[in-house]
């Protein structure tokens, strides 16, 4: 792998020279682990004119859920408390003579640029903006394996749920046992919090499970994912508890069905990112559903649970082939209910197959 976060930071480096910067400082943790195979609390790269460095505040753990360093950085440990390993990283590159500094507004706080700015007055520091989150859009073979595990887990860990007697049982209950379920097989951790809502808690997004106990008749929404080497995935799925669905939950099941599939079929590459949200959507609102839905069919996934693309109305920008993405159309009735249902793919052309499906529990409408 050292070859391939090598690679990485030689196209960063190559964009920045190209934008008349000498050096890139990253402070997003995403990014930095994306470009240096790990990334300890607290640690900043300094992808120089030459060499590349890491600055933290204590050594790397080696933790799973920190990642493994390249072997091929030049590690620097800061010697007093209170230290800013973004300050040692300017400081570094001023150094080193270079005459500007490419910085992640986005992420540093301004009291951090002022402190970065005030360390190198003569350093000039322009913004690198999402040059290396537009770099990650695209994942090499490597990374796609780590999301398809990631989602044999959540799969694993949602069906044998679905084995075990829910009735009676609380939504907190479920999520915690979903999120064991996950690091019983293999998870570093849940990917974001697991929600679970039931009755009328259910087909909302992100619900935070409470003390509602499961009861008979009740839809029962469920959202999670895996974190795998620090990729994560999604999947959500909808079911109904302990009797045949009713006519209205059959409805509704199978309309948010087909927006998902309308969804899933539009990812190719070429595809804009707003088509393939229009391709959900539409079929929600011509049912009249159009107003109560969520601001994006779907998003990007990856060392985030939420990356670009966002698969949204607005959104600007076409698909490429090996783009994960999420497609996740919801409906939501107030006092009742509703359905979810959502999935982790990789975008890939028709000749080879069209959009890998990698979360593959059933969408059929169980009742369990």
């Amino acid at each position: 792998m050292s070859d391939v976060y090598a690679a990485r930071r030689g196209l960063l480096r190559e964009r920045c020279a190209a934008a008349g910067n000498s050096a890139a400082l990253i402070t997003r943790p995403a990014n930095v682990r994306y470009l240096a195979g790990a990334s300890p609390l607290g640690a900043v790269l300094l992808v120089g004119p030459a060499d590349d460095e890491l600055f933290c505040a204590a050594p790397p753990t080696g933790e799973a859920d920190e990642g493994r360093l390249d072997e091929g950085l030049t590690l620097s440990l800061l010697g007093g408390p209170g230290a800013d390993p973004a300050v040692a990283a300017a400081d570094r590159a001023a150094a080193v003579r270079a005459d500007s500094l490419a910085v992640e507004e986005h992420h540093l706080t301004v009291a951090r640029h002022r402190a970065v700015s005030s360390v190198a007055p003569r350093l000039r520091l322009a913004d690198l903006g999402s040059a290396v989150e537009q770099q990650r859009l695209v994942k090499d073979e490597e990374e796609i394996a780590c999301l398809r595990i990631a989602a044999e887990i959540a799969d694993q860990a949602l069906g044998e749920l679905l084995e075990s007697i829910l009735v009676g049982r609380t939504e907190r209950h479920l999520a915690l046992e979903l999120e064991r379920r996950l690091v019983d097989h293999g998870a570093d951790g849940p990917a974001f919090p697991t929600s679970v809502g039931t009755g009328p808690h259910s087909g909302r997004s992100r619900h935070r499970p409470s003390d509602r106990r499961v009861e008979e008749g009740d839809f029962l929404s469920v959202c999670l994912g895996a974190n795998y080497r620090g990729y994560r995935c999604e999947i959500g799925r909808t079911f109904v508890i302990g009797t045949t669905p009713a006519d209205w939950q059959i409805e509704l099941y199978d309309l948010v069905f087909a927006a998902q599939r309308a969804g899933r079929e539009a990812l190719l590459p070429g595809a804009t990112y707003r088509d393939v949200d229009h391709a959900a959507r539409s079929v929600l609102d011509s049912a009249g559903y159009g107003e109560a839905l969520a601001g994006c069919m779907g998003h990007g996934v990856g060392l985030e649970i939420d990356e670009d693309p966002q698969l949204a109305p607005t959104a600007m920008g076409k698909l490429d082939a090996c783009v994960p993405v999420t497609v996740e159309p919801g409906v939501h009735l107030p006092g009742r209910g509703g359905v979810r249902i959502d999935d982790t793919l990789v975008v890939r052309p028709e000749a080879d197959g069209g959009p890998e499906l990698l979360t593959i529990t059933t969408k059929e409408l169980l009742a369990l």
